[in-house]
């Protein structure tokens, strides 16, 4: 068998073993299929059965979560863990809390964090987890029932030599601070990195909030400067509004570049720059009050497209130099890719999970955009959770700026690997198979070193 057989076949195996779960179907085959060239000149891979081995979760955790509202009712959510691959360290992956939340989608984002954790170049495996529960229009009191009885499961299968999760969608501060104090009360253990996301005051990172928007804003400075561009002057669509596109937002416009869109899931908002009084009314909305954009674009006197993508509105906008997805996989099709190259389009960078169909990553490639892939791109958030992690295991805390340089070497670094790894196996430019392959190769020769397991 070749080395395109032996892929196709465990792309068709995957599907056949984990039907309705088209996410992760979709996120096998994008990785898979470009690994040919790597399985050609390693057969090793095959002999050890390397593809068929990380495709499937090391542990997968499934349980009931119940929970008591306000009034009293109770209610009964699921929660899960996906523990996919520890080869390089202890599982590492956020939790996400939102009503769309099924085990396809847990091990879709499961298995990108095994490769993405793999680039940062920090001892992390991949994981994921979260619920179906929706913090959205619950009260703080109800969110605190539902953390503490989610980690009065949880806590049994997490530690900080086994998993450490991490937040998400639904998962920021105050949920964190919520899981973290009841797995203090249960075990008696402080002061251990078990979670990231922690508070300042308890453990917890500088730039950690910041570092996903961060980080991908300085993968798209690389990206820019490998074609002799530059950020200064670009408009830059973002879409959402939330942890990643607040601080993205924020670097881009400190860095000289002009957001034009921003967005949540009811609509989007066009613009002409940001200030800082709107990113602070924007942050007091959104990360505080936890209401809508359109509130925002109210008071700013912004158009509002009720129920549109910012994609859908590109035409809109006069010209976009940058898209920059950051609100949930999937959000840009072959036909909104299509609109953001008439529109200019020059470079895409991945602030939210595959966020790029594979029909809008055709037209990107069609059309020579550049293409900053979330697993590379938007592994900002996950690198300074690692640096959390080495923070709290020497007992110390590093400032604002020790981080920030840490997390602007390694995007920069990740960056590099992409680019060596396309160029090494012929493929010039394209970070998307350099990001696959690179992530591929450190953790497939773990596995190939530490026997079969």
């Amino acid at each position: 068998m070749n080395a395109k057989e032996y892929v196709e076949n465990v792309i068709e195996r995957v599907k056949t073993k984990n039907p309705a779960e088209p996410k992760f179907h979709q996120a096998v085959t994008e990785v898979l299929e470009s690994l040919v060239p790597v399985i050609e000149k390693n057969p090793k891979y095959m002999k050890y059965k390397i593809l068929e081995r990380i495709t499937e979760p090391e542990r997968v955790v499934m349980f009931r979560v119940t929970w008591e509202d306000d009034n009293g009712e109770i209610h009964v959510n699921k929660g899960f863990r996906v523990e996919f691959n520890s080869a390089l360290g202890p599982y590492k992956g956020g939790l996400r809390f939102h009503p769309t939340v099924d085990l396809g989608t847990l091990k879709f984002l499961g298995f990108e964090q095994i490769f993405k954790n793999a680039l940062t170049g920090l001892p992390m495996g991949g994981g994921k987890g979260g619920s179906d529960f929706d913090p959205h229009g619950k009260s703080d009191a109800e969110v605190r029932r539902f953390c503490e009885n989610f980690m009065m499961e949880l806590y049994r299968h997490i530690g900080q030599f086994t998993d450490v999760p991490a937040g998400d969608i639904g998962v920021g501060a105050r949920e964190i601070g919520y899981l973290y104090g009841t797995y203090r009360k249960i075990t008696n253990l402080h002061g251990t990195c078990v979670l990231t996301g922690k508070s300042v005051n308890w453990g917890g990172s500088y730039i950690r909030p910041e570092a996903t928007g961060y980080g991908a804003t300085y993968f798209l400075l690389e990206m820019l400067k490998s074609k002799g561009e530059e950020l200064k002057g670009k408009n830059v669509a973002i879409s959402g509004s939330g942890n990643v596109a607040q601080y993205a937002s924020q670097k881009v416009t400190e860095l000289g570049g002009k957001v034009v869109t921003l967005s949540d899931s009811k609509g989007a908002v066009i613009l002409d720059g940001l200030t800082k009084e709107m990113w602070d009314a924007l942050y007091e909305i959104k990360a505080i009050k936890r209401g809508r954009i359109k509130e925002w674009a109210e008071k700013f006197g912004l158009e509002y497209y009720e129920g549109k993508k910012v994609w859908e509105i590109a035409d809109k906008v006069g010209e976009v130099h940058v898209a920059f997805p950051c609100a949930t996989e999937n959000e840009i099709n072959g036909e909104d890719a299509k609109r953001l190259v008439n529109a200019g389009l020059i470079a895409v960078v991945e602030g939210a999970n595959m966020p790029s169909t594979p029909d809008a990553i055709d037209v990107y490639f069609e059309n020579g955009v550049l293409y900053g892939p979330a697993k590379a791109a938007n592994a900002g958030g996950v690198a300074v959770s690692g640096l959390e992690m080495s923070q709290n295991s020497i007992r110390l805390q590093w400032s604002r700026e020790e981080v920030d340089r840490r997390l602007h070497e390694i995007m920069v670094n990740i960056y590099k690997t992409c680019a060596k790894y396309a160029e090494k196996y012929g493929h010039p430019g394209n970070l998307m198979m350099g990001a696959n392959i690179g992530g591929f190769v450190k953790v497939a020769d773990a596995m190939v070193d530490q026997g079969i397991y």
